[in-house]
């Protein structure tokens, strides 16, 4: 048990052990048996290039430092997926779900373990989700916490998809009732790789047997400096990607019951990366200019993309007061003028972007990068090429 303050601990990532299939498209395998209940799509097997990212962060004591790693460079990962392309040429679609576990503020019944989100690939709620959370000391049960992830999380029937869990933590990985060793094998069981990061000394991690719950399922294990001080390279396009980010806005038409929150929740989300820094601010605007931000669910110009997507079935009184009274026509051309205004400045963000990154790699210290960022992305890039993934 430990004494407690504010901490967060993050991991990310997908992978399957699965290495001839990958996220090409193969032929039907007999399903094997998952862990739980399906709620997404649960008589359909899901596409191959959909990635499943479980993050278990330990929220108890004295990891201060790692969730700000963690609220700061998630958009670095990100950003790395957008990148990411099947061997069929099919771009990647990220899910994460978000669990913290060693509270004290949690169920003693549960095993201080909570679901902070399920699968989910909406990165405003993401990103609020991982701005909530607080810390205070309690037990950290690692196998735990695990199993139960494997239980609630909707993994699928896919065993070609891409499925990690990422789990962080400082205590030894053997506490708790359950065996972590058994834990982790269930998960191997149904293609989903476990990597565990250490927050500490890297013998130590070893001897406390962080290293031996990842081995067990193929996976990779990391140890960190979870309280160094990310390095932020500021750049001369910097200021004109957060503007060109605030016109972006401009073009979202909100809709439907939530419409008018999730919109505000964007606008939140933007600004709780500009309070950690001005270049979390532009990672986020980089994201946000990609293919992996999507919001068809309250965005009429994301919804709009949708082959089916009929004006005439949206409920008019759920649109904005500037399109209240206006005919399909009307709002079908608002709409295009909107889409061609968002394409223009996430173009413009992109090509920015580009030189962005070649200044930083002209500036950048290569030895201080973000530990946490750095840890992830080696072990993402390395497991998805099982699954036949390239970055390009």
């Amino acid at each position: 048990m430990k004494n407690l303050k504010h901490l967060f601990v993050t991991g990310l990532m997908l992978g399957t052990l699965s290495t001839f299939y990958g996220c090409e498209v193969s032929p039907d395998k007999k399903e094997k048996k998952t862990l739980i209940a399906q709620t997404i799509l649960p008589n359909k097997k899901e596409a191959n290039n959909v990635v499943k990212i479980a993050l278990l962060l330990d929220t108890s004591n004295s990891m201060d430092g790692l969730i700000n790693q963690a609220k700061s460079q998630l958009w670095d990962i990100v950003n790395q997926f957008t990148h990411a392309k099947c061997e069929n040429e099919t771009s990647a679609k990220l899910q994460i779900a978000l669990y913290q576990y060693g509270n004290d503020n949690l169920s003693a019944n549960e095993g201080y373990i909570q679901q902070v989100l399920g699968f989910s690939d909406d990165l405003d709620e993401i990103s609020e989700k991982l701005f909530s959370l607080s810390t205070n000391g309690g037990e950290e049960f690692c196998g735990e916490v695990i199993q139960t992830s494997l239980k609630q999380l909707n993994w699928g029937k896919n065993s070609d998809q891409l499925k990690m869990i990422f789990i962080a933590g400082n205590e030894p990985f053997t506490q708790g009732k359950l065996n972590y060793k058994d834990v982790v094998i269930n998960a191997k069981k149904n293609e989903i790789v476990v990597n565990t990061i250490f927050c500490g000394n890297y013998e130590q991690g070893v001897q406390s047997d962080w290293k031996n719950g990842a081995l067990l399922t193929g996976g990779e294990y990391m140890a960190i400096d979870h309280n160094r001080q990310v390095v932020h390279v500021k750049t001369p396009y910097d200021k004109l990607i957060i503007e060109l980010n605030a016109n972006l806005n401009k073009t979202y038409i909100s809709y439907g019951a939530m419409g008018a929150s999730k919109r505000e929740k964007q606008s939140m989300q933007d600004s709780n990366a500009m309070q950690m820094e001005q270049e979390v601010a532009v990672k986020r605007a980089v994201s946000k200019s990609s293919h992996m931000y999507l919001n068809a669910t309250w965005d009429l110009v994301d919804a709009s993309e949708d082959k089916d997507f009929k004006i005439a079935s949206i409920d008019k009184g759920e649109l904005p007061a500037d399109l209240q009274g206006k005919t399909d026509e009307e709002i079908e051309t608002y709409i295009k003028a909107k889409k061609e205004k968002r394409n223009s400045i996430q173009k413009e963000i992109q090509e920015l972007n580009k030189k962005r990154e070649l200044y930083i790699a002209n500036h950048q210290d290569k030895h201080r990068k973000g530990e946490l960022e750095n840890a992830m992305l080696e072990a993402i890039k390395k497991q998805a090429e099982k699954k036949n993934y390239s970055w390009k």
